[in-house]
């Protein structure tokens, strides 16, 4: 069944006022003319202001707002629309744009239109400007990624960086080498807000922050795992994402799962956990990383898990400061590097994280200069590494603290996780 033609052409009207109206909100991405691009990353992490940037970018050029044809598939109205519909969007475009050339197209939250993928691919082959966002990563799977062949650039787009943060609260231009006092001290109490509450981009003029938070993870939690996937046992998901919070810094199985929800008197089968965490990670709000030292099917089955956001992990934890440092390093390091090239390392010994692009290894501590216990095990624990894997770049990132280390002939950098973010 088709929708509405005129219904449609007054959606698409009507959504004008979404890109015209936005302020629009700056992201460190370099994006190139004429690629056309997929925008993949969890719900409010500003996919759609990547498209609100390339429109204003067109119209400054000269495109006339005719060519713009923007749809949100989020809309309401949209709820019942079907792949034939999408031909429908694209016939009002070429009407729209009349003698003036073809139409450009942005399609937010494509995901929710099944078959998506087909009618993308053929318009990307007919020479049109498309591009869109998606908040499930089964947007990239391989079957998806072989339908569209190449013909889009992926961008992974993350919550703020903490140098996109500072420019959103007006402190620009930094210079590490030259920081006086006030200015470091701003900069410190900017970065506690970031860890704290997280980075989506609307939360930096939001006062009441973590009521904001709550909503996205409610959003997210039924809109994107609940209801998307028809899970009758909500229970056991909340159960599951809690114990993932708790265990942000260590290795958790999907046996270790299992049996913590069977302890709380649910009935579940290993299998449906295993689906559950995919439902999770599917939909960005977790990701996670595998053990570099492991065989093959202990890096699939004994994950590190990390939030997407760290004020999404702060709503579930009591005590989260550690964890938040700790996963903080983590959504960093995924954004320089890529999920793919991250990893931890724990064979008879354990190092928070490993680089073997960079052959760069991270410890990740709160303090650890007058805590002799803490900076014996987190030092020896590089100097094991070396054994294994000679010439490794050390580096310790702490809350607060700044040194040089020398342990056994490894040098080892200390340095405070607010100036390694804005390394």
């Amino acid at each position: 069944m088709y929708m509405n033609r005129d219904i449609l052409k007054q959606i698409i009207i009507d959504q004008k006022e979404m890109y015209l109206d936005n302020p629009l909100i700056s992201r460190d991405y370099n994006l190139e003319e004429n690629v056309n691009y997929c925008f993949v990353g969890i719900r409010r992490t500003g996919k759609s202001y990547m498209m609100y940037q390339q429109i204003h970018n067109l119209m400054n050029d000269g495109i006339s707002s005719s060519q713009i044809v923007y749809v949100n598939f989020e809309d309401e109205r949209l709820l019942e629309i079907g792949v034939d519909d999408l031909n429908t969007i694209l016939e009002i475009g070429i009407e729209f744009s009349g003698s003036k050339g073809k139409p450009y197209l942005f399609l937010d939250e494509i995901q929710n239109v099944d078959g998506w993928e087909k009618f993308v691919r053929r318009v990307a082959d007919m020479k049109y400007r498309i591009n869109i966002t998606g908040s499930n990563s089964k947007m990239l799977s391989k079957e998806i990624a072989s339908t569209l062949g190449g013909r889009f650039m992926i961008v992974n787009v993350f919550p703020y960086s903490f140098k996109e943060y500072l420019s959103a609260n007006h402190i620009e231009n930094i210079m590490l080498a030259q920081i006086g006092t006030k200015k470091r001290a701003d900069i410190v109490s900017q970065y506690e807000q970031y860890v704290t509450y997280g980075a989506f981009p609307e939360l930096v003029d939001i006062k009441n922050k973590r009521p904001f938070l709550n909503n996205i993870y409610q959003t997210v939690y039924l809109q994107d795992i609940i209801t998307r996937n028809k899970i009758t046992n909500d229970f056991a998901v909340r159960l599951i994402l809690k114990k993932i919070a708790e265990s942000v810094t260590k290795a958790l199985s999907f046996n270790r799962l299992t049996n913590i929800v069977k302890s709380a008197g649910i009935s579940i089968g290993k299998q449906t956990v295993i689906n559950y965490v995919g439902y999770m990670l599917d939909s960005y709000l977790i990701f996670s990383l595998q053990n570099y030292a492991a065989k093959l099917v202990e890096k699939e089955t004994s994950p590190k898990y990390y939030f997407m956001d760290t004020g999404l992990l702060g709503l579930m934890l009591l005590d989260y400061k550690t964890a938040q440092l700790e996963n903080l390093v983590a959504v960093e390091l995924i954004r320089r590097y890529g999920f793919e090239n991250v990893y931890f390392f724990e064979n008879n010994i354990e190092v928070d994280f490993y680089i073997p692009s960079e052959n760069l290894a991270i410890q990740v501590s709160m303090q650890v200069l007058d805590d002799v216990d803490t900076l014996e095990r987190e030092t020896r624990a590089f100097v094991k590494l070396n054994q294994f894997i000679p010439d490794t770049k050390c580096l310790l990132v702490t809350n607060s603290e700044e040194t040089k280390l020398n342990c056994d002939g490894i040098k080892i950098d200390v340095v405070p996780i607010w100036k390694w973010l804005l390394d």
